[in-house]
């Protein structure tokens, strides 16, 4: 029986995988693939294949995560420290809203 968050490989095609959910009220075993594709065995597909246990690759989650360059140009704001650009020198104009608004 196979087992939740454990990783085997099929001896035939030469896949590895891991079983991501098992839901026994459908007899099914959702597996996910090193490169994130994603399927499903039924219960008697899954006696059928030729499988081992094997360890978790190293690099496994690197499809999910960001690398280091990515990291850097996050979402994050680049403020800079000097804030005496041209722009800094522009006085917002007064506006005009009517008698019924002023602004401060």
């Amino acid at each position: 029986m196979p087992e939740v968050s454990a990783w085997y490989q099929d001896v035939v095609s030469g896949s590895l995988f891991e079983v991501v959910a098992i839901d026994e009220a459908s007899g099914t075993i959702e597996y996910q693939l090193v490169d994130g594709e994603v399927g499903e065995y039924d219960s008697a597909t899954w006696k059928q294949l030729y499988l081992s246990s094997a360890e978790a690759p190293e690099d496994w989650r690197s499809p999910y995560e960001l690398n280091s360059e990515d990291q850097v140009y996050s979402d994050q704001t680049l403020i800079t420290e000097n804030f005496s650009g041209a722009l800094s020198d522009i006085e917002p104009d007064l506006m005009d809203l009517g008698d019924d608004f002023q602004i401060l």
